[in-house]
């Protein structure tokens, strides 16, 4: 109580120091807030200096920071990684001799350090090429052979000294010595490519090469863009219509009900404003009563694959993914062949089909993907709801999706479409299972496709 008296007796500040506290805002000695409390906080901190003086110096210094940068980049590449090594080997001994008094030490240093002033000897010159690169042939099915070749030119107007050229292939890198090109002329050089896996192989780009023999500095320059290689998956023939898959002239019927079609399905009492062309005049004769035609609709063709490449469903190798790539090419082939109407969705990506080549072009680029959607149904119902409306249906999957998810696949299409599954298993025997309606066909070899496609139609 005593202290609350004295405080209350305290004299409110006068003179200066009430004017200066006054003018920022801050409260007097023993004068109460608002809220009846004392105003004793302390002020908000202002900006930090620091922290004021770094934001200016960046803002001046860092768009000259960032040209300096860009100029010395193109000089700082020419360095390769070893040459770092070196060179900082060469600068720590070097300065640490000296500190150290050390004449050994500063004599180790100068060695790496003279290393690198005459390796920048070696970068110097300039060569006029004109280098194209070539496959052939730029498509190949698994295990066909496949050359690249290597033309360069001179157009100069005298020699080309000896460089080094390297032309990455796929994962590995083809290196060739080129001689000294006369003017006007030229030199080839070959090199093979690995086509023992189907997959999209890319060749260059080319690139010369200026440096010393120790690699610690090169100077590259590139003469050309990547070209593709396309090694296409295995695939087998197939009979005509894809084994019977599409048997139909002209369309499939189906159970629906229309009023002209061409599959004629009954006669029903004539409603005013049915066409008078498809009245059954001797049928109405006999009743009495005007009787018309009714038809059983008719679809156009459509044939839609799908084809998971979630690694959920496969074994642990690639093998069986491989295989069923080729079953989905092989059928696809046929069916494109036969110039019906085709589909073929994976979970990323829908291949095009206005061609064999270029459906196989596709097809080339599929690969193994990580749970792209929660379910088989989800992938099939988010894939397919775009596509025009399927008359027969192929699931290709791995010998992990269960027998369920080929039948909850089936649900997402009406009772017209025919559904078909094809369940992968390398070395398994050919085999064909009945899951609530639909046939799944168990394929082990490629070989098995067509005989089990044949047995189950």
């Amino acid at each position: 109580m005593s202290e609350t008296l004295e405080q209350r007796a305290t004299p409110a500040p006068d003179g200066p120091d009430a004017v200066r506290a006054a003018a920022v805002g801050a409260p007097v000695e023993g004068s109460l807030d608002g809220a009846g409390q004392s105003g004793d906080a302390a002020p908000a901190a202002g900006p930090n200096p620091i922290r004021r003086i770094v934001d200016g110096v960046g803002a001046v210094v860092g768009p000259w920071a960032k040209v300096a940068w860009d100029a010395a980049k193109p000089v700082l590449d020419v360095v390769s990684g070893l040459g770092w090594v070196v060179l900082g080997i060469g600068v720590v001994a070097t300065v640490a001799g000296f500190i150290l008094g050390w004449a050994e030490l500063v004599f180790l240093g100068f060695v790496p350090l003279a290393a690198i002033l005459a390796s920048v000897a070696y970068l110097f010159g300039r060569s006029t090429f004109r280098i194209s690169i070539h496959l052939n042939p730029s498509r190949v099915t698994v295990g066909e052979r496949a050359i690249g070749q290597v033309l360069i030119a001179n157009p100069g107007g005298r020699a080309t000294t000896p460089t080094r050229l390297e032309v990455p292939v796929g994962y590995g890198l083809a290196e060739f010595a080129i001689p000294a090109i006369p003017k006007d002329g030229e030199h080839e050089e070959l090199f093979a490519v690995p086509t023992n896996r189907r997959a999209v192989i890319p060749a260059g780009p080319a690139v010369s090469v200026r440096g010393d023999q120790l690699g610690l500095l090169r100077r590259e320059v590139r003469w050309t863009e990547p070209v593709e290689l396309f090694v296409h998956p295995e695939t087998t023939r197939l009979h005509p219509t894809a084994a019977g898959l599409i048997r139909d002239l002209e369309g499939l019927v189906t159970k629906t009900i229309t009023n002209n079609d061409i599959s004629f399905h009954a006669l029903r009492g004539y409603v005013a404003g049915d066409d008078r062309r498809y009245i059954h005049w001797k049928s109405s004769a006999k009743t009495g009563q005007l009787m018309v035609r009714q038809f059983e609709e008719t679809r156009r063709s459509q044939l839609t694959i799908v084809m998971t490449t979630d690694s959920r469903y496969y074994a642990d190798d690639e093998d069986e993914f491989e295989l069923a790539v080729s079953l989905t090419a092989s059928i696809a082939t046929q069916v494109i062949l036969d110039q019906v109407p085709i589909s073929v969705v994976t979970d990323r990506l829908a291949l095009r089909t206005h061609t064999v080549t270029s459906f196989l072009d596709d097809s080339c680029r599929l690969q193994l993907a990580e749970g792209t959607f929660e379910t088989p149904r989800t992938f099939a119902r988010e894939t397919t709801k775009r596509l025009p409306a399927p008359s027969v249906v192929i699931i290709v999957a791995g010998s992990r999706l269960e027998a369920q998810e080929y039948r909850g696949i089936q649900r997402l299409f009406g009772p017209d479409v025919n559904v078909f599954g094809i369940r992968v298993e390398r070395g398994a025997r050919a085999s064909i299972k009945d899951v609530a309606g639909m046939n799944v066909m168990t394929v082990g070899a490629l070989g098995d496709l067509a005989k089990v496609m044949s047995r189950a139609l």
